[in-house]
């Protein structure tokens, strides 16, 4: 039947959408409405129910209450086909893509063009490239998709979707892994999208972003919708619309009296990745590591925790050589890593809370061959009260929980080790505002006990906002160190662009924002 309350041109309208798992209500009835040729912005903290509003329109939940209306007309989404029947199409943050198809595999999965019963490989080939042609990217479709960038296959996700006629686009942290250059290649896709009257659901942690790309926001707070507002809504409204409260301070670094040094980098290289790097950070001290893409500060990192073997150069902690290439010594001389990926890297996603911050110190509670697991998840639950993990309980999946509380399990389990050394590889990446303070917060008391943080960033403020020195890097090496009151974005990117020869690097992108 036609739904009479819709309102004409709306394309899609969604009315008290309730969903429940078990011990969390993460949608508390959700209004929510969507336009042809308009972006509009689906706000809110991780765990607000962003995620399970654009999986139930895309077909992977189905709502326990409330009414979908597409085209005045009230429908059930059941399934990803019913989704992408009504021109629905969804990106997520993680891909659906296959590294071992080619590309145009991967663009016609599960709908290759057929003749005489047989795929059609040149036809697929021909129709890959037009729908690749549409988004800009130049890429052989029959390139191997694992070998593509994290950029370019965020494009062709977007050409997969142009494929099916989605007239519907639902866009989940498109930008969180994009250098500056990128992102401005996939505002101008969305604009021409939004030209040719495709309507576009776009989420975003980055709150710069919205001006720029948006036309209205829907506030998600609490599983709730709290408000519908213009695009050019001041950032600060914003921000206490999504966390109920003013944030007074984005980054509210409690500097300490920095101590002797707990982490000492001499001469550390690795043919092809970086040279020559050295430093150290004290204890009580945030020294933050900016540089540009493929500047080598990963790799820095993963080489200190003994995960990638260095062929030059030494690392010591608390003034003690470590055995380079073995994460067991760097984990024993108490360094710690939470990596940029932290749901490949980081969790079990698979595995409860309790486990996954067990998984550090399970040899030390192990006594006898035996577990103690009621030791274990004593320690859990004082670790996740104190980090304010929101969760149902400690034996909730690590991959059912919000972005933010993922991060959090993976720097708590770090905790509970007592590590004196934590590295943070891009630590906030993909987290809101209120979680992102609770992080800082977290730093400042790991500073303030003793522990040393090395912080990698991909967000010049951040790293500007909460080190207490910087270390900037450039084509693998050190480039200069600035200490936090001469550092600016300005004195920042000087030096991630110079070259080790004393000219200026060409730059194709940059992931310092």
């Amino acid at each position: 039947m036609t739904d009479e309350s819709t309102t004409p041109g709306e394309i899609l309208r969604v009315h008290g959408l309730r969903k429940a798992f078990p011990g969390v209500v993460a949608l508390d009835g959700v209004d929510f409405d969507l336009r042809p040729g308009e972006v509009h912005v689906l706000l809110g903290e991780n765990g607000a129910g962003k995620s399970t509003l654009i999986k139930t329109l895309s077909g992977a939940y189905r709502p326990d209450a409330g009414r979908i209306v597409v085209d005045g007309e009230e429908t059930a989404i059941r399934s990803a086909q019913d989704a992408q029947d009504l021109g629905i199409a969804t990106i997520y943050q993680e891909f659906n893509l296959v590294p071992e198809l080619t590309v145009a595999e991967n663009l016609f999965l599960g709908r290759p063009p057929r003749r005489f019963g047989l795929v059609d490989r040149r036809a697929m080939d021909e129709h890959a490239r037009a729908l690749l042609d549409r988004v800009g990217v130049d890429a052989d479709p029959r390139r191997r998709m694992g070998d593509l960038g994290i950029a370019r296959a965020q494009m062709v996700e977007i050409a997969k979707a142009l494929g099916q006629e989605a007239r519907v686009l639902i866009m989940d942290e498109p930008t969180a892994v994009l250098t500056t250059s990128e992102v401005d290649k996939l505002f101008a896709i969305v604009r021409r999208l939004r030209e040719r009257g495709v309507a576009i659901v776009f989420i975003t942690h980055h709150l710069e972003e919205i001006p720029r790309i948006g036309d209205r926001v829907t506030v998600l707070r609490d599983g709730r919708s709290v408000a519908r507002v213009p695009a050019d809504t001041p950032r600060d409204e914003l921000v206490r619309l999504m966390v109920g409260r003013s944030i007074e301070q984005q980054y509210p670094r409690e500097p300490t009296d920095a101590g002797e040094p707990l982490l000492q980098v001499r001469g550390l290289s690795r043919a092809g990745a970086f040279a020559d790097v050295s430093f150290e950070v004290r204890a009580g001290e945030v020294v933050g590591l900016a540089g540009l893409v493929g500047a080598g500060r990963t790799e820095v990192a993963r080489a200190i925790f003994g995960a990638d073997r260095y062929d030059g150069g030494e690392v010591l902690v608390d003034g003690k050589r470590l055995r380079g290439g073995d994460v067991h010594a760097a984990m024993e001389a108490g360094i710690g890593l939470v990596p940029e990926d932290r749901k490949g890297q980081g969790l079990v996603l698979g595995a409860d809370v309790r486990e996954n911050l067990g998984l550090v110190t399970l040899g030390r509670a192990s006594r006898g061959g035996f577990v103690d697991r009621g030791g274990q998840a004593r320690a859990a639950g004082e670790i996740a009260g104190r980090l304010n993990v929101r969760m149902s309980g400690l034996g909730q999946e690590a991959r059912t929980l919000s972005g933010g509380n993922q991060q959090k399990i993976v720097i708590g389990k770090w905790l509970l080790a007592d590590a004196k050394v934590l590295i943070l590889d891009e630590p906030t990446r993909g987290i809101d505002v209120g979680a992102k303070v609770e992080i800082y917060q977290l730093i400042n008391r790991l500073t303030a006990s003793g522990h040393a943080v090395l912080m990698i960033s991909s967000d010049l403020p951040e790293v500007l906002g909460m080190s207490d020195r910087v270390l900037v890097m450039a084509r693998g090496r050190l480039a200069g160190e600035l200490a936090a009151g001469e550092a600016t974005q300005d004195a920042v990117m000087a030096l991630a662009v110079t070259d080790v020869n004393g000219g200026t690097a060409a730059v194709e992108g940059t992931d310092v924002h």
